[in-house]
This record gives C-alpha cells, sequence and structure tokens, in this order.
C-alpha cells in the first residue's frame, strides 16, 4: 500500500484449538478460519470445565502479539529505507506522479506513511493465508501445530490492524506538517482528510482513499468481533468472520488503485497481482474441501426451494473464485495488470502547499 489510505507466546495448550482469530482469515462461504469440531447446537461456545484452559483473551493475544508486531516494525523500517533511496535517487514513480516529493527529507513522513501500508498489506495477506489453511484442509507437515497457528493467525490480526491505522494516522499527520493554515484549523482539515470517507477531494484519492478508509473501520469491528464469540455465539461470528476477507480485497484495491509505486506498468505491479494467486488457490481448496463436514457441498440439491436455493449460491461461489483465478493467471501471464502507461491528468495533492 502506497500513498494513503486504502496476536512470549504461553504454552500452547493454553490455545483453544476450536477457534481461531479475527481479522483476515477466509473468504465468504469458506466457515472463517474454524478448524475445530462443529459448535454446539445452542450456537453458544461452553464455558471451559474444570481443569481446562481458558479461551484466548485480547489482553492474552496482545501480550502475545509482540513479537509479530516487532517483526512488523523491522519490516517497515525496512521498506520505509528502500522508499527513501529511491526517491532520493529519482528512481521512484511516486517522483513522476508527484514531482514535488522528490525533496525525500520534506516529506519522509509520508514515505513512513508508505512503508506501513505496504507492511500492512503484507502482513493482511499472510493473516488471511493462515486463515485459509486453518479452514481447510492442512498440509501433512508443519512447522508449527494447529494451536500455535491459530494464535499466530490471531496476532497477525492484531497487528493487521495497528498498522493499517498507523499507516492513516501518518498520512494525516503529513498533511499537518504541510498545512499553512493555523494548528486547530490544519489538524481539523487532516482529520477529515485521513479519516473522513469523501473528506479528500483531490486527484484519484477521492475514490482511493474511502476504500482504504472501508478497510480500516471493517478491519476493527470485524477483526475484534473474535473476543465476543461466547456472547453472540459461534454460528454469528462465522458469518461475520467469512466477510473480513472484505477487508483484504479493500485493502488489494486501494494499493493498485492509488499506490504511486504501483501506478505503473512493470514487476513491481505484477507481483501485487501474482501474491493473489496462492490467496485464489487455497480459498478455492477451502471451499472444495472445508475442515468442517457441515460446510462440505452436497453431490445434489435438497428438496425444498430453501435449499436448492443455497445449494445454488454455494456452487456459484465456487464457479466465482475459479474466475477469479483464472483471471489471476491471465494477468500474471500476460502482464496486463491495468497500470498506467503514462502520468495521470490530475496529480494535484493537498501535501502540496507550494
Amino acid at each position: 500500500m502506497t500513498n494513503p489510505l486504502p496476536t512470549p507466546e504461553p504454552a500452547a495448550a493454553a490455545e483453544t484449538p476450536k477457534s481461531t482469530a479475527p481479522a483476515t482469515g477466509a473468504g465468504p462461504g469458506t466457515g472463517g478460519a474454524v478448524p475445530g469440531s462443529p459448535a454446539p447446537d445452542d450456537g453458544q461456545v461452553p464455558a471451559p470445565r474444570r481443569g481446562e484452559q481458558r479461551r484466548p483473551t485480547l489482553r492474552s493475544d496482545l501480550r502475545a502479539s509482540w513479537p509479530d508486531g516487532l517483526v512488523a516494525l523491522l519490516i517497515t523500517a525496512a521498506i520505509f529505507v528502500l522508499l527513501y533511496i529511491r526517491i532520493r535517487n529519482k528512481t521512484s514513480s511516486t517522483v513522476t506522479v508527484m514531482p514535488f516529493m522528490a525533496d525525500a527529507g520534506g516529506f519522509w513522513m509520508y514515505f513512513l506513511s508508505q512503508a506501513f501500508g505496504w507492511s500492512a498489506l503484507l502482513w493482511a495477506w499472510g493473516t488471511v493465508i493462515l486463515g485459509l489453511m486453518l479452514s481447510g484442509p492442512r498440509p501433512g507437515r508443519l512447522p508449527l501445530s494447529g494451536p500455535r497457528l491459530e494464535r499466530l493467525h490471531r496476532t497477525t490480526s492484531l497487528n493487521t490492524i495497528a498498522l493499517i491505522a498507523a499507516h492513516a494516522l501518518l498520512f494525516g499527520a503529513e498533511l499537518v506538517r504541510h498545512d499553512t493554515a493555523s494548528w486547530n484549523s490544519a489538524v481539523a482539515t487532516a482529520f477529515v482528510e485521513a479519516l473522513v470517507p469523501g473528506g479528500y477531494d483531490s486527484g484519484t484519492g477521492k475514490i482511493a482513499i474511502p476504500i482504504g478508509q472501508a478497510a480500516l473501520y471493517l478491519a476493527i469491528p470485524l477483526g475484534l468481533i473474535f473476543y465476543v464469540r461466547h456472547r453472540i455465539g459461534q454460528k454469528t461470528w462465522r458469518i461475520l468472520h467469512r466477510c473480513v476477507i472484505v477487508v483484504y480485497v479493500l485493502s488489494v484495491w486501494h494499493t493498485l488503485l492509488y499506490g504511486t509505486n504501483v501506478w505503473y506498468d512493470g514487476w513491481f505491479r505484477t507481483s501485487v497481482w501474482l501474491l493473489q494467486l496462492p490467496i485464489a488457490a487455497l480459498l478455492l481448496l477451502r471451499l472444495m474441501r472445508p475442515a468442517r463436514r457441515s460446510e462440505k457441498l452436497p453431490g445434489r440439491p435438497g428438496a425444498t426451494a430453501g435449499a436448492r436455493t443455497g445449494w445454488a449460491l454455494r456452487v456459484g461461489g465456487r464457479l466465482v473464485v475459479v474466475a477469479v483465478l483464472a483471471a489471476l493467471v491471465a494477468v500474471v501471464a500476460s502482464g496486463s495488470d491495468g497500470g498506467r502507461s503514462v502520468p495521470p491528468k490530475d496529480t494535484t495533492s493537498t501535501h502540496n502547499h507550494d
């Protein structure tokens, strides 16, 4: 992601292997990232019996998320250095799109926001991969046990939310830095442009920034709702969890639409498309071979009209994923990735206060 917008670990036995993380884990119709046995008939999570370990909590996952978060910060720092050097050497397409940003030192906070955006997209990608692995057929050998993978899925999702938020906040802070108005007015303007949908009204940010904002505002509740699933019921939580893939789709869309590093045709933009191939393949595998027996698609529809409709929708979902996978292969193979060949006509930005 560029430009603007768009969980020491306790013993593995302390995990509850029947449930998984919040955040970007599985797609529509996938059943989320829940590899365990079917939920109780009443849809509620039973209280732990005497001697059993308690369910994961937000506090425990936050404590367990610091190693993953530290790695994320180190990668963000590396991305920032790379972006900074490319800007200083004038080899980045960002300079082509917005020439006034050739001053790397003057816009360092903007490039730091870009770095957080790219690491957020990378962490979201990893969280989705983990969720699909947990909710579908698992490989015979994995470097971590199932409970530890589930915890990693939760911690990466929490860190994804934090990275997206840092991306947005730094973007707003950069707007404040370069606003010549009074401090109060600059903060108010930056708040609207960075965090209010429709508040940014220049360039292609009119569309791209609200998409990124939607990713942030969906990621927070859909990610954290895992920790209250015992109150809303497993069934309700799974339905909501399946929608988390939307956060990832919006993040990728935001990046491809507004990321100045990937505006133009070339290997970098194509590589972003390439990263979506394993997600589409795992999603299709998840739909065809779900971990939950109750989610398997029967060979023929049921006798009632509702059963036939549900069966048709599930078949349609699988066909859509097949079509998406084929389209991704075509994009990567042909190199026709939708990138621009020339700068857009409107390259205005509220960063420029010359």
